[in-house]
């Protein structure tokens, strides 16, 4: 059992991890260039479930995670948690989640809305009116600040994660 979590913990939080980071560091900054011709993208991105397999992926992993700790303490969790190795696992472990939760409340329905703006926008075959281009850069914005946060939470958890065991 214990090497399914492993394989689920570790393969989930590569995606989540690998996804946030190529957003913020490449899809974030290219949309934004695009303006509203990143409409049709984030239309895509949308009817692709990106956000979902995202949120699916933060889900597992956090999960997997919790369980895998359980496992590691031999059903104590809160003596373990003394320990070196517990405590860096443990901050690990909050930074994930609390990633998780920022993800949940800022960015997937951001880009949620995005996506249902920019397909009315291609349905319409126009250029976007006043009001959906202020909205545009308002989402867009609240967009990267968000996924900044949680590729920061991220890359904090990662680190612990990578160090965990190593710390007496």
């Amino acid at each position: 059992m214990i090497y399914v979590l492993r394989l689920l913990h570790i393969l989930s939080g590569a995606f989540w991890y690998g996804t946030v980071i190529f957003s913020v560091r490449f899809l974030a900054p290219s949309l934004r260039e695009a303006g509203a011709a990143a409409g049709p993208v984030l239309a895509q991105l949308n009817r692709r479930k990106m956000s979902a397999a995202i949120m699916g992926a933060a889900f597992v992993n956090v999960a997997s995670g919790v369980w895998l700790i359980f496992v590691a303490s031999g059903g104590a969790p809160a003596a373990w948690m003394r320990s070196g190795m517990g405590r860096t696992l443990g901050i690990g472990a909050g930074l994930a989640i609390l990633a998780l939760i920022v993800g949940m409340i800022t960015s997937a329905p951001t880009m949620h809305r995005l996506g249902q703006i920019g397909a009315a926008i291609a349905k319409r075959g126009g250029t976007p009116t006043s009001e959906e281009a202020a909205e545009i850069a308002r989402l867009q914005k609240r967009l990267a600040m968000g996924t900044a946060l949680v590729a920061i939470l991220l890359t904090l958890a990662v680190s612990a994660m990578a160090v965990g065991r190593y710390v007496s």
